[in-house]
Protein backbone atom coordinates (compact mmCIF):
# COMPACT_ATOMS: atom_id res chain seq x y z
CA UNK A 1 0.00 0.00 0.00
CA UNK A 2 1.35 3.33 -0.92
CA UNK A 3 -0.09 5.89 1.09
CA UNK A 4 1.29 9.45 0.15
CA UNK A 5 2.23 12.47 1.64
CA UNK A 6 3.00 15.42 -0.27
CA UNK A 7 6.19 14.48 -0.79
CA UNK A 8 5.27 11.04 -2.42
CA UNK A 9 4.72 10.12 -5.66
CA UNK A 10 2.88 8.51 -7.97
CA UNK A 11 3.04 5.74 -11.13
CA UNK A 12 0.19 7.78 -13.06
CA UNK A 13 1.52 11.32 -12.91
CA UNK A 14 -0.34 12.28 -16.17
CA UNK A 15 -4.21 10.61 -16.01
CA UNK A 16 -6.50 12.08 -14.15
CA UNK A 17 -8.36 9.81 -10.97
CA UNK A 18 -10.62 9.96 -8.25
CA UNK A 19 -8.02 11.47 -5.12
CA UNK A 20 -9.42 11.84 -1.49
CA UNK A 21 -7.22 14.82 -0.13
CA UNK A 22 -6.90 14.07 3.95
CA UNK A 23 -6.43 17.08 6.12
CA UNK A 24 -5.90 17.53 9.53
CA UNK A 25 -6.18 21.08 10.67
CA UNK A 26 -7.28 23.12 13.78
CA UNK A 27 -10.92 24.26 13.58
CA UNK A 28 -10.47 27.96 12.75
CA UNK A 29 -12.85 30.21 11.47
CA UNK A 30 -11.72 30.87 7.23
CA UNK A 31 -9.89 28.08 6.85
CA UNK A 32 -12.37 26.10 4.54
CA UNK A 33 -12.70 29.38 2.92
CA UNK A 34 -9.12 29.50 2.45
CA UNK A 35 -8.75 25.96 1.15
CA UNK A 36 -11.67 26.21 -1.36
CA UNK A 37 -10.13 29.52 -3.07
CA UNK A 38 -7.04 27.31 -3.61
CA UNK A 39 -9.52 25.23 -5.10
CA UNK A 40 -11.28 27.61 -7.21
CA UNK A 41 -8.13 29.51 -8.11
CA UNK A 42 -7.23 26.50 -10.28
CA UNK A 43 -10.46 25.88 -11.75
CA UNK A 44 -10.51 22.31 -9.80
CA UNK A 45 -13.83 20.79 -9.27
CA UNK A 46 -14.49 19.94 -5.46
CA UNK A 47 -16.67 16.64 -5.94
CA UNK A 48 -17.43 16.03 -2.07
CA UNK A 49 -16.06 17.83 0.89
CA UNK A 50 -16.50 16.51 4.52
CA UNK A 51 -15.44 17.87 7.62
CA UNK A 52 -15.75 16.38 10.84
CA UNK A 53 -14.02 15.99 14.50
CA UNK A 54 -11.22 13.55 14.59
CA UNK A 55 -9.78 11.19 16.90
CA UNK A 56 -7.47 13.98 18.30
CA UNK A 57 -9.26 16.44 20.63
CA UNK A 58 -9.00 19.96 18.89
CA UNK A 59 -8.09 18.98 15.63
CA UNK A 60 -11.04 18.30 12.40
CA UNK A 61 -9.85 16.64 9.63
CA UNK A 62 -11.41 17.76 5.74
CA UNK A 63 -11.53 15.08 3.19
CA UNK A 64 -12.16 16.50 0.09
CA UNK A 65 -12.46 14.40 -3.13
CA UNK A 66 -11.44 15.25 -6.68
CA UNK A 67 -10.57 14.12 -10.06
CA UNK A 68 -7.16 15.01 -11.16
CA UNK A 69 -3.87 13.95 -11.93
CA UNK A 70 -1.14 12.83 -9.22
CA UNK A 71 1.21 15.55 -10.29
CA UNK A 72 -1.81 18.82 -9.35
CA UNK A 73 -3.05 16.39 -6.38
CA UNK A 74 0.76 17.02 -5.04
CA UNK A 75 0.69 20.71 -5.79
CA UNK A 76 -2.82 21.08 -3.92
CA UNK A 77 -1.70 18.94 -1.00
CA UNK A 78 1.51 21.39 -0.61
CA UNK A 79 -0.49 24.21 -0.49
CA UNK A 80 -3.06 23.17 1.68
CA UNK A 81 -0.21 22.42 3.74
CA UNK A 82 1.46 26.38 3.73
CA UNK A 83 -1.94 27.48 6.06
CA UNK A 84 -0.72 28.08 9.32
CA UNK A 85 -3.41 26.10 10.86
CA UNK A 86 -2.86 22.53 8.59
CA UNK A 87 -0.70 19.85 10.92
CA UNK A 88 -0.68 17.35 7.89
CA UNK A 89 -2.19 16.81 4.21
CA UNK A 90 -2.40 12.99 3.02
CA UNK A 91 -3.87 12.22 -0.40
CA UNK A 92 -4.80 8.95 -1.71
CA UNK A 93 -6.50 7.04 -4.78
CA UNK A 94 -9.67 4.92 -3.92
CA UNK A 95 -7.91 1.36 -3.47
CA UNK A 96 -5.61 3.10 -0.39
CA UNK A 97 -8.91 3.96 1.46
CA UNK A 98 -11.54 2.84 3.21
CA UNK A 99 -15.00 5.31 2.50
CA UNK A 100 -18.62 5.36 2.51
CA UNK A 101 -21.56 7.83 1.72
CA UNK A 102 -24.94 8.08 3.15
CA UNK A 103 -27.92 8.74 0.92
CA UNK A 104 -31.81 8.90 2.27
CA UNK A 105 -34.30 8.12 -0.57
CA UNK A 106 -38.39 9.35 0.25
CA UNK A 107 -40.57 7.08 -1.30
CA UNK A 108 -44.42 7.33 -1.58
CA UNK A 109 -45.59 4.98 1.36
CA UNK A 110 -48.28 3.88 -1.02
CA UNK A 111 -45.93 2.75 -3.97
CA UNK A 112 -43.81 0.54 -1.40
CA UNK A 113 -47.19 -0.98 0.53
CA UNK A 114 -48.64 -1.61 -3.30
CA UNK A 115 -46.14 -3.18 -5.05
CA UNK A 116 -43.85 -5.69 -3.87
CA UNK A 117 -41.16 -4.92 -6.37
CA UNK A 118 -39.93 -1.86 -4.72
CA UNK A 119 -39.84 -3.37 -1.16
CA UNK A 120 -37.16 -6.13 -3.08
CA UNK A 121 -35.28 -3.46 -4.45
CA UNK A 122 -35.07 -1.66 -0.80
CA UNK A 123 -34.12 -5.08 0.76
CA UNK A 124 -31.72 -5.94 -2.42
CA UNK A 125 -29.70 -2.61 -1.34
CA UNK A 126 -29.76 -2.71 2.29
CA UNK A 127 -32.16 0.08 2.65
CA UNK A 128 -33.64 0.44 6.40
CA UNK A 129 -36.81 2.84 6.89
CA UNK A 130 -35.70 6.23 8.79
CA UNK A 131 -39.40 7.63 8.96
CA UNK A 132 -42.52 6.17 8.21
CA UNK A 133 -45.66 8.44 7.66
CA UNK A 134 -48.91 7.21 5.83
CA UNK A 135 -47.42 9.76 2.45
CA UNK A 136 -44.22 9.01 2.68
CA UNK A 137 -41.39 6.59 3.61
CA UNK A 138 -37.85 7.96 4.28
CA UNK A 139 -35.07 4.78 3.49
CA UNK A 140 -31.20 5.02 3.80
CA UNK A 141 -28.65 2.83 2.13
CA UNK A 142 -24.87 3.18 3.16
CA UNK A 143 -21.95 2.56 0.57
CA UNK A 144 -20.09 3.65 -2.51
CA UNK A 145 -21.69 6.23 -4.96
CA UNK A 146 -22.13 3.68 -7.75
CA UNK A 147 -24.57 1.61 -5.38
CA UNK A 148 -26.36 4.81 -4.27
CA UNK A 149 -27.18 5.97 -7.90
CA UNK A 150 -27.92 2.57 -8.93
CA UNK A 151 -30.62 2.65 -6.20
CA UNK A 152 -31.71 6.01 -7.45
CA UNK A 153 -32.26 4.59 -10.71
CA UNK A 154 -33.94 1.82 -9.58
CA UNK A 155 -36.41 3.87 -7.47
CA UNK A 156 -37.31 6.62 -10.12
CA UNK A 157 -40.34 4.12 -11.27
CA UNK A 158 -41.25 4.21 -7.96
CA UNK A 159 -42.38 7.55 -7.33
CA UNK A 160 -39.20 8.64 -5.93
CA UNK A 161 -40.13 12.17 -4.21
CA UNK A 162 -36.44 13.29 -2.78
CA UNK A 163 -33.18 12.26 -2.75
CA UNK A 164 -29.87 13.24 -1.25
CA UNK A 165 -26.22 11.92 -0.53
CA UNK A 166 -23.88 13.02 2.01
CA UNK A 167 -20.52 13.78 1.06
CA UNK A 168 -17.70 11.03 1.38
CA UNK A 169 -16.21 10.04 4.62
CA UNK A 170 -12.77 7.85 4.74
CA UNK A 171 -10.14 6.30 6.60
CA UNK A 172 -7.02 6.17 5.55
CA UNK A 173 -6.03 1.94 5.18
CA UNK A 174 -2.33 2.24 6.13
CA UNK A 175 -2.47 4.88 8.92
CA UNK A 176 -1.93 3.02 12.20
CA UNK A 177 -0.18 5.17 15.00
CA UNK A 178 -0.81 8.50 12.66
CA UNK A 179 -2.59 9.72 15.92
CA UNK A 180 0.04 9.44 18.33
CA UNK A 181 2.29 11.64 15.75
CA UNK A 182 -0.72 14.45 16.22
CA UNK A 183 -0.36 14.15 19.63
CA UNK A 184 2.77 14.77 19.38
CA UNK A 185 2.81 17.90 17.18
CA UNK A 186 -0.30 19.17 19.29
CA UNK A 187 1.90 19.46 21.91
CA UNK A 188 4.61 21.39 20.63
CA UNK A 189 1.78 24.53 20.27
CA UNK A 190 3.72 26.51 18.04
CA UNK A 191 4.04 30.03 19.13
CA UNK A 192 1.91 33.38 17.89
CA UNK A 193 4.59 34.37 15.46
CA UNK A 194 4.57 31.12 13.48
CA UNK A 195 3.15 31.86 10.16
CA UNK A 196 4.11 28.48 8.03
CA UNK A 197 3.59 25.06 9.10
CA UNK A 198 7.33 24.76 10.82
CA UNK A 199 7.04 21.39 10.13
CA UNK A 200 6.05 21.38 6.37
CA UNK A 201 9.54 20.29 5.18
CA UNK A 202 10.48 17.90 7.46
CA UNK A 203 8.36 15.14 5.97
CA UNK A 204 8.64 11.76 7.08
CA UNK A 205 10.93 11.98 9.84
CA UNK A 206 7.68 13.93 12.05
CA UNK A 207 4.87 12.21 10.40
CA UNK A 208 5.16 8.87 9.22
CA UNK A 209 2.88 6.34 7.88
Amino acid sequence: MSTQTISGTSENEHGKEEYTITVYAENRIGLLNRIAIIFSKRKINIESLNTSPSEIEGIHRFNIVIHESAEVVRKLARQIEKQVEVLKVYYNTNNEIIWQELALYKVSTDEIAEKVTVERLLRQYGASAVVIRKDYTVFAVTGHREETDALVKALEPFELIEFVRSARVAIIKDSAGFHEKLKEFEAMEPGEEVIENEYLDKGDKIFTM
